[in-house]
Formats: structure tokens, C-alpha cells, sequence
């Protein structure tokens, strides 16, 4: 594929409405590089400014300034040039060419260029690539497109694509959120057929181990106790094989220290995994700190589970404001609704539970004591249990949410609506 054919394919030289957060999963992490931005409007400096504090964006170092090109030329001919530098124009085609000339003098070896400009015409943009530009992005410029273009920037075509992180989070203690990350986990490594990680991240009081009858000797403590010896190969040994897709990243479950970590002491973990593994699910504990914090504001998707009852929503308010600060640039957490229809137990419908919260409820789970009890008791996945059941399809249903690829298949999805809803009527 040619550059031009590239360009107009991602939307660089042709105008296009600004996309939602859900289109733009895909966008890898930009690596720790410094940024400097050059910009003639106010909208512009802002969206270098919002494109900074995106969870994608969180490892490089951006500066923003007013004056285009001459401002440019103006501080680097004093000054180091950094790995990337974005610059805005509003000259014509003879001028810009003129300018950009006069910064290359002055660009060091190996400085990336992105040019923002009003001028959507191809043949402007194969000179700019001719000439060493490395991007051309037709204004104005939405976040997602800015940090879109820096990523693919530094990301290797050859290699593979970088994992995508499914942080799963109980808004209150007993929510049933753990179960319902291991049967996902499960089910996207089986309908998937892709390689799957369960790291639990609760390490006193985990029970991965237990539902995936697992007992090994290493796990996440290993991990995260020796961040500098850890690269791939420590992960593959001390992961444990639970079948052929899906493999555990077990906590220890023992209460024989404490485990008083710090904010970014899962970073170097996440990393790894997500340098050889297509899906990581992690398993994250109901506790509120630092670290826990900070695995659910780098995560690619975020699940949340709760109780239908009012201190589940309560705290499910207070997680999804909370994350609509941190991550303002993704899109909400998703909602999963767990055990409803207990008997004799009075719950808030889970349509007012969702629309309390600004979000809909894609999956709701019914209460089945006797279905999730065997496959407790038996180390096993709900759809190991009774592959046939209308929770296990909803655990599949699930993993085709969170797996980040598109499901064309709502005839599939109204027939399961229709299939819960029946088995709620009938456990009423």
C-alpha cells in the first residue's frame, strides 16, 4: 500500500467527523519520547494539551506553544530538537515548504516531524513525505487522530499487536466480579482461539487458583517482588497452564506477609504482558489505593460488577465518576449486573440500576446457586458445568464485548436477550 493510499485510508489528508473513544481501542501506548508542539490556534494547543494527559500518552513528555514555524525555528536554533515535534500552518503550499526547509537545518538526526494544516490535497502531502515529514493531518484535529498519529509513529508494522487489558472490579465486596472475569476469560480464549492471561491481582484472598483447580508454586508475587529480573521468560515460568488458550497468573492466597506495594508496582507486569499476550484479564481486588487505582486507569477496558441494591449503586456512582476524571478521553466502564433475582431479596431493577448510572446494563447475570456452586466446588468454568445453559452463552456474550473486536451478530444477541429474560421470569 502506497503512502497516499495510507493516508487516505486513516483520514489524514480527507476531512472525517470526529469519532468516538469505542472506535479507537486499537491505539497503541506512545512510548516515553519527548514532544513539542508549535501551534497558530487555541483549539490546537488544547488538543496537544488533552492528547497529553490520555492514559495513552501518560509515558511521553509534551510541551505546547503558541507561533507555527517561525517560533520553531526560533527556539531550535538554540535548542536541542526532541523525538517529535508538531507543528500547525495556515501558509500555502510555496511557504510551508519554504518553512519547513528552514527547520530541517536545524531538526537533529533522527527528530520526527507531524505537520497540521488547512490544505487537504494529496499531492502536498507526498511532497511533505518526500521532504521527510513523517505525518500530514488535515485541521482541525481531534484528540484521538493526534494521539492516533504519534502512536503509529513509533509502533513497529512488523511486530505483533500489543495486548489488550480487561480490568475487571467489584464495586463492593462479594459482587461475584472474580467469577465473572474467570468465566470471560475462559470464554475468549475458547470462542477466540487466542492466547489468554488471568492475573490475580488479590494476592492475600485471590481464588483464581481455586476456580481454575490450579495450585501453583510462583505467581503474581513472584512478578511484582523482582520487577528488575522480570521480562518474558520469568513470565512463562511462572505462568500456569489451565487449557490451551488460557493460562493463570496466580496470587498466592496466604496471609504469611502484607503486601504494602506502590502505585506503579504493576506497571512493569502489565507491560510485559501485554508485550506477548493478545488478551490480558485482570482480576483486580475491591480495595481502593494507589496501585489499584492506577491498574484501572491504564486498563483497555474496564468492567464493572455489581448487586442490583443500593449499596452496590452507591459505590458504582463513585467508581464511574471517579473514572470519568481519570480516563477522560475512553470510553465508560462496562456493566455487569450479578445475581439478580434473589429470592425474597428486594432489588432495584437493573434498567434504573444502569440508567442511575449513565450507562445501560449489556449483561445481566441470574442468580443460580446451584450452577455456580458446582462449578465452584469443582474447580470449573460455568460452561464446563452445562455448556448448553443461558449463563454460559451470556459469559460468551460477554467476551465478545470486552475482546475489542466488532459483533455484527445482533440476531444472536436478541435471541439471547430474549433467552434471559425468560430465565429471569422463570427464578422470579
Amino acid at each position: 500500500m502506497s503512502d497516499i493510499e495510507t493516508a487516505e485510508q486513516h483520514g489524514y489528508i480527507s476531512e472525517q467527523p470526529n469519532l468516538s473513544a469505542q472506535h479507537h481501542d486499537d491505539i497503541r501506548p506512545v512510548p516515553r519520547v519527548s514532544i513539542q508542539g508549535f501551534c497558530l490556534t487555541d483549539q490546537t494547543i488544547q488538543t496537544i494539551e488533552r492528547a497529553s494527559e490520555d492514559r495513552r500518552m501518560l509515558k511521553a513528555h509534551v510541551k505546547a506553544h503558541m507561533g507555527g514555524i517561525p517560533a520553531a525555528i526560533d527556539f531550535y536554533s538554540q535548542a536541542p530538537t526532541p523525538n517529535l515535534i508538531v507543528i500547525e500552518t495556515g501558509e500555502s503550499k510555496g511557504s510551508l515548504l519554504s518553512d519547513l526547509d528552514r527547520l530541517a537545518e536545524f531538526c537533529d538526526s533522527g527528530t520526527k516531524v507531524i505537520v497540521i494544516g488547512e490544505i487537504n490535497d494529496v499531492s502536498l502531502y507526498r511532497e511533505l513525505i518526500h521532504r521527510g515529514v513523517s505525518e500530514y493531518l488535515v485541521a482541525p484535529v481531534d484528540v484521538y487522530q493526534l494521539i492516533g498519529a504519534i502512536s503509529s509513529l513509533y509502533s513497529d508494522p512488523q511486530t505483533e499487536p500489543v495486548g489488550r487489558t480487561i480490568a475487571f472490579f467489584g464495586v463492593k465486596g462479594g459482587s461475584g466480579a472474580s467469577t465473572v472475569a474467570h468465566n470471560c476469560a475462559w470464554a475468549l480464549g475458547r470462542n477466540f482461539e487466542t492466547e489468554v492471561v488471568v492475573a490475580d491481582l488479590d494476592l492475600p484472598f485471590g481464588t483464581a487458583g481455586l476456580d481454575f483447580n490450579q495450585d501453583p508454586l510462583q505467581g503474581v508475587y513472584e512478578a511484582v517482588s523482582a520487577p528488575e529480573r522480570l521480562d518474558e521468560t520469568l513470565l512463562d515460568r511462572i505462568l500456569s497452564k489451565c487449557s490451551e488458550n488460557l493460562s493463570l497468573l496466580a496470587a498466592p492466597a496466604s496471609l504469611e506477609r502484607t503486601y504494602d506495594y506502590s502505585e506503579k508496582a504493576f506497571e512493569g507486569l502489565v507491560d510485559i504482558m501485554r508485550s506477548c499476550t493478545p488478551q490480558i484479564v485482570l482480576d483486580v481486588p475491591h480495595t481502593w489505593n494507589g496501585w489499584t487505582r492506577n491498574v484501572l486507569v491504564s486498563a483497555d477496558e474496564v468492567v464493572i460488577v455489581a448487586e442490583p441494591d443500593l449499596a452496590n449503586l452507591r459505590n458504582a456512582k463513585n467508581v464511574v465518576d471517579t473514572l470519568k476524571q481519570l480516563r477522560p478521553n475512553d470510553k465508560l466502564p462496562m456493566l455487569v449486573i450479578n445475581r439478580v433475582n434473589v429470592p425474597k431479596r428486594p432489588e432495584i431493577k437493573p434498567d434504573e440500576f444502569a440508567t442511575a448510572l449513565g450507562l445501560s446494563a449489556p449483561v445481566t447475570i441470574p442468580f443460580d446457586p446451584q450452577l455456580f456452586g458446582t462449578a465452584a466446588n469443582n474447580g470449573q468454568m460455568v460452561a464446563e458445568v452445562d455448556a448448553k445453559h443461558a449463563t454460559a452463552t451470556l459469559f460468551s456474550e460477554l467476551a465478545q464485548m470486552v475482546s475489542g473486536r466488532s459483533d455484527g451478530n445482533k440476531v444472536k444477541r436478541n435471541a439471547l436477550n430474549s433467552i434471559l429474560s425468560k430465565l429471569i421470569r422463570k427464578t422470579a
